[in-house]
């Protein structure tokens, strides 16, 4: 793979250091790409790196199903626009075979579409190819930690969209959403600052694992699948308030 990406940002804005395994184990990766020469550099690039080992690899969202389900992979990276079967439609038949897989987009799609589809099938982070590989790495660590990635062009268009469903909010009557605890709204507006676990614990003085606590119940709550996703229910729903 060639350099040439731009920067990948976690939670903080910050590279991320190696999620803490109570069995020290690596982060196991399946890689799923049409192209058999990116796949073969995304394996040369990760082989580098000790804490991650990659798994297996798929050439179709098809495949990819059929690999996850025998694997059972601590995270996907996949292409969005593949045959047979695509990565968006793939995302939901993933979550279903191996629930605890995360699934990070890594493609070529700046589609805004592509973008709100993948995070609405389950996917947790979503990169464009022209970050560098060197920070691939990075992003990995940094969801199977639990955190949101996304490309720094593709979050600017994200915002974008959350402030047309606050808009359209205004035009109808809306469901009223799950209750959340005083704490899990405190939770929740920090992560939608873009903090990551560590850091929100230190604001509300608490610890880390309270906090992924927090996290879990509020996704619980809301029925969705990754922290990208409650931000985005939690301002259409007005839970809470932008400006």
């Amino acid at each position: 793979m060639a350099d040439g990406f731009g920067p990948v940002r976690g939670d903080d804005g910050a590279n991320c250091g190696a999620p803490e395994s109570p069995a020290g184990e690596p982060i196991r990766v399946l890689v799923v790409d049409d192209h058999a020469l990116f796949r073969r550099g995304l394996e040369i690039v990760l082989a580098q790196e000790e804490d991650i080992q990659v798994v297996g690899e798929a050439g179709d969202g098809a495949e990819a199903v059929d690999k996850a389900a025998d694997l059972l992979p601590d995270i996907v990276l996949m292409d969005v626009r593949m045959p047979r079967r695509g990565g968006i439609e793939a995302c939901t038949s993933i979550k279903e075979v191996a629930p605890s897989a995360k699934i990070i987009m890594l493609t070529i799609s700046d589609e805004e579409a592509d973008l709100y589809d993948a995070i609405k099938a389950g996917a947790t982070g979503y990169l464009l190819k022209e970050i560098s590989t060197d920070e691939v790495a990075t992003a990995i660590r940094a969801v199977a930690d639990g955190q949101s990635q996304i490309s720094p062009s593709m979050a600017s268009k994200l915002l974008t969209e959350f402030k047309s469903m606050i808009q359209r909010t205004d035009e109808r009557r809306l469901v009223p959403a799950p209750r959340l605890t005083d704490r899990e709204l405190e939770v929740l507006k920090l992560v939608a600052t873009g903090m990551n676990n560590r850091d929100i614990a230190k604001e509300l003085f608490i610890s880390e694992n309270t906090v992924k606590n927090h996290v879990r119940n509020i996704l619980e709550k809301l029925q969705l699948h990754s922290r990208m996703e409650a931000v985005v229910y939690a301002m259409r729903e007005k839970i809470l308030e932008i400006r």
